[in-house]
């Protein structure tokens, strides 16, 4: 596994970068021109919580390396369970990685599953690429429909695999914005659409946290009877709040994230 939380979040950056080409245009709009303050505040992954790729096995990687659990989150209406993980060094990205409880789910959508899990081998799971491994198998544009009318999560897994399914903009870090609502002003202006699902602005300073995000590209996915364009991935943006002890809140908001997720939703 990864000795280097850098080098990791390089290759999850380059690797996201190639199925979301409008996180280039957000940086440029968004980033100083003196410094690199585009600072990313955390990434999110997804999986199924299979014993052979749950969400431990993806949190292996990143405790290898130093990262410590910091808490977790039910989602009961999409059926998702989370947790998220924090570096000693603040400076470096928050991690949150959600499963999906397929027991809870169709037995079709069972089946699905644990055919696309049965091409994973045992061993790439811990090996140094796999959290930016893609799909390790391929089903068809008919299965991905069939996901997307019981669990949009399961679809997008069912297409993209092993990634950052977001990044995150530290508004907190931003030289030319010190709030929310000048950030989603300018990427409207841009022309990015954003997520509404509960507001264009999630959560709210009594939570410690606002959260906004664009709507995931749409790009090209070659399924096993041809090529399709779905959602891929997205990009957010976070301003934290201090605790009352003076401290930046660190966590996330399960209302809010539960909206956030709908960022990969079809348009």
């Amino acid at each position: 596994m990864h000795t280097d939380v850098n080098t990791l979040f390089d290759n999850l950056w380059q690797n996201y970068l190639e199925v979301t080409p409008s996180a280039v245009k957000v940086h440029e709009l968004l980033g100083s021109t003196q410094k690199d303050d585009v600072i990313n505040d955390h990434i999110a992954l997804r999986t199924f919580n299979h014993e052979k790729i749950g969400l431990e096995k993806l949190a292996a990687h990143f405790l290898a390396i130093g990262y410590k659990e910091c808490g977790e989150y039910h989602f009961e209406a999409k059926k998702l369970y989370a947790k998220h993980y924090e570096y000693p060094d603040t400076t470096q990205p928050k991690v949150f990685i959600s499963e999906l409880l397929v027991e809870k789910c169709s037995e079709e959508l069972q089946t699905i599953v644990n055919d696309m899990v049965a091409n994973i081998d045992a061993d790439t799971v811990s090996a140094d690429d796999f959290l930016y491994s893609g799909p390790h198998w391929q089903v068809s544009s008919d299965t991905y429909k069939k996901l997307l009318s019981e669990s949009e999560y399961a679809a997008w897994m069912s297409a993209w695999g092993y990634r950052a399914n977001h990044f995150t903009v530290s508004i907190n870090e931003l030289a030319k914005f010190d709030n929310i609502e000048d950030v989603n002003h300018a990427l409207k202006e841009a022309g990015f659409a954003l997520n509404t699902s509960g507001g264009e602005i999630k959560g709210s300073p009594e939570v410690l946290l606002e959260q906004s995000s664009t709507l995931a590209d749409d790009y090209a996915v070659e399924f096993s009877d041809g090529t399709m364009s779905v959602p891929s991935c997205f990009y957010e943006f976070a301003l934290r709040y201090n605790k009352p002890d003076g401290k930046l809140y660190t966590g996330f908001v399960a209302a809010s994230a539960d909206k956030i997720f709908e960022s990969t939703n079809a348009r």
